[in-house]
């Protein structure tokens, strides 16, 4: 293994922010204190807050408020028979009343009246937006809720603990904003000798609940051991079964597989989604085929209901 380069300030303060996110990321559902986060970052409160709001966009304390509305509003989505206080609870808010008054000041209505069919619906519009030809956007919205006309099948996989170097992309569906971070991420592994594992990109939010500018996606790629450095962080996933459908075909394709996965085999599956996000496993490196044609496995991670 080649020895790391030296980082900048600026890349170096990437790294720090990062290790809190991905801190925040596996404790949603603990308590988060500024203290805690600039610890595990290693700056002083006040300067850590102030270099995250500058890197994010965003204090501390709103992202974690964003993300756990985001974790129930995906839970009401997936988990219709638990109650809105069990969802407030394993999201970290503090009382069912804590989580009604962030969800009001967010959406503007409490939970229990809120319209999620609606919101999905405009969501997916969205997503369905960014496919790159009107041919293609046709076909999805002509797609009938649970057909399967391509044949997806689920294959059912145990995937032990994977170690994965990542580049973290913000606001993933601007254009090539995925494509130009892959670059990134294959130069670096190229750079270490570590190009030859699994690429992966993963997505820690359900584009049809999350607005698609506050989507998390993550390029990734296998690697035991390696030094994290700049915007290359590392995080370490459990054990986890996976629900596996193969995708060979342009975007249309795959926006098919998983709402077929989602709307269609998940709710007579017996399973439920785990609380990982929904990995592409990419057959050689990300578009190795080029961005008109994808061959991966989609891989959602499940357990029994």
């Amino acid at each position: 293994m080649r020895t790391a380069r030296k980082p900048t300030t600026a890349t170096a303060y990437i790294e720090r922010v990062n290790r809190a996110i991905d801190h925040v990321v596996s404790h949603l559902a603990e308590p988060l204190r500024l203290a805690e986060l600039s610890r595990i970052a290693q700056l002083s409160p006040f300067h850590f807050h102030r270099v995250f709001q500058a890197l994010i966009g965003v204090t501390p304390a709103e992202l974690v408020k964003r993300l756990r509305l985001d974790k129930a509003l995906a839970m009401m989505a997936l988990e219709r028979r638990a109650s809105l206080s069990t969802i407030a609870l394993a999201c970290g808010f503090t009382s069912s009343s804590d989580f009604s008054r962030c969800f009001k000041q967010r959406f503007g209505v409490a939970a229990s009246r809120f319209d999620l069919a609606a919101w999905r619906d405009a969501q997916r519009a969205r997503l369905e937006g960014k496919a790159p030809a009107p041919v293609e956007r046709l076909h999805l919205a002509r797609l009938p809720r649970g057909s399967n006309p391509d044949g997806f099948q689920v294959r059912l996989r145990t995937i032990p603990a994977r170690t994965v170097a990542y580049i973290r992309v913000d606001n993933p569906y601007r254009a090539d904003a995925v494509g130009a971070a892959a670059q990134r991420l294959v130069a670096w592994a190229e750079h270490h000798a570590l190009a030859g594992g699994q690429w992966l990109g993963y997505q820690w939010d359900n584009p049809e609940v999350t607005p698609l500018e506050d989507c998390r996606y993550h390029v990734a790629v296998e690697a035991a051991r390696f030094q994290p450095v700049g915007e290359v962080g590392r995080f370490r996933f459990p054990a986890m079964t996976v629900a596996q459908v193969h995708v060979s075909g342009a975007i249309d394709v795959e926006l098919r597989a998983l709402y077929w996965l989602y709307g269609s085999w998940l709710p007579r599956s017996g399973y439920v989604p785990d609380d990982q996000p929904c990995f592409e496993a990419w057959s050689g490196r990300p578009f190795a085929h080029g961005t008109e044609r994808f061959e991966l496995d989609v891989q959602l991670p499940v357990r029994r209901g």
